[in-house]
């Protein structure tokens, strides 16, 4: 009985797995990664395009519906290692466009500053 309770535990965390707000998503595979191998230890075996389905669904809408509709376009199935890598890819391009984005407001704003001043 003790085995199905702990089967049923580890399958509910999975599939009720979602993004948590201000995590980076390295991390978030980190802890995926970790439910899996926990399923794998008590001999449950989740088939790759599973692991991929799970995990897509556990990313919010609002952030990566465009990712994903670009992602599965036209696939006909999908590696677990080639989405995990591709999303920290995404990821990494987004936090450097949005810290380049930060970096050319505050030029902006620097720039209009000094020229006020000299006005």
């Amino acid at each position: 009985m003790k085995n199905i309770d702990n089967h049923l535990h580890l399958k509910r965390k999975l599939y009720r797995f979602q993004l948590k707000n201000r995590i980076y998503i390295g991390e978030h595979m980190n802890n995926y990664t970790k439910f899996l191998a926990d399923l794998a230890n008590v001999d449950e075996m989740i088939k790759d395009e599973d692991k991929v389905l799970n995990m897509l669904s556990s990313l919010s809408d609002d952030e990566y519906e465009t990712f994903i509709i670009t992602l599965i376009n036209d696939k006909s199935s999908l590696s677990y290692d080639k989405v995990s890598t591709t999303l920290v890819n995404h990821e990494l391009r987004r936090k450097d466009k949005e810290s380049s984005s930060r970096t050319s407001a505050r030029s902006i704003h620097c720039k209009r500053m000094e020229f006020q001043s000299e006005g």
